[in-house]
């Protein structure tokens, strides 16, 4: 399954490609020009003429490759989301609904000594951590800790700490 915007990324490739050969001939045309004169002045056409421009075809190829392969990945993470998309409403499809699960309902908030996030107690990031300790409400007001992007807990579920101080 090709898409249009894979076509498209090719001619940059191929360009790229075709740039930096352009460049090495030139490099090894001045280079052969320039070991055959004994005298600086004779060896400037040669190193202006050949081997200034192939250097510049190199750094040219070597920007147009770089540019095709981020759009080449691009392009292919594109095809593989609109996969997914599929998919996904494919399964909603079948069931009738999507069906969305938290990652995480627990009342009980926990941190872990040193890090930076906050987290409820069945958090995937803190489940079967021994180190685990429950949030202090103090340093929830103080905003040293931000809530875990994955189970996204609230200050307002924090029971376990407003109850026992």
């Amino acid at each position: 399954m090709r898409t249009a915007r894979l076509r498209t990324v090719h001619p940059v490739l191929w360009a790229g490609w075709a740039a930096l050969a352009a460049g090495a001939v030139l490099c090894v045309i001045g280079w052969y020009g320039i070991s055959g004169e004994r005298f600086a002045e004779r060896q400037l056409p040669y190193l202006a003429s050949c081997t200034v421009p192939g250097a510049a075809l190199i750094i040219a190829s070597a920007v147009l490759l770089t540019h095709g392969r981020n759009a080449l990945a691009a392009a292919r993470v594109e095809e593989l989301y609109g996969l997914l998309v599929a998919a996904e409403s494919a399964d909603a499809d079948e069931s009738g609904q999507a069906v969305t699960e938290p990652v995480a309902v627990s009342g009980e908030l926990l941190m872990v000594p040193g890090g930076t996030l906050w987290h409820r107690a069945d958090c995937p990031l803190v489940a079967g951590k021994t180190d685990a300790l429950p949030v202090d409400s103090r340093v929830l007001a103080r905003g040293e800790l931000d809530p875990c992007p994955i189970c996204e807990p609230a200050a307002s579920d924090d029971r376990s700490s407003e109850a026992g101080g």
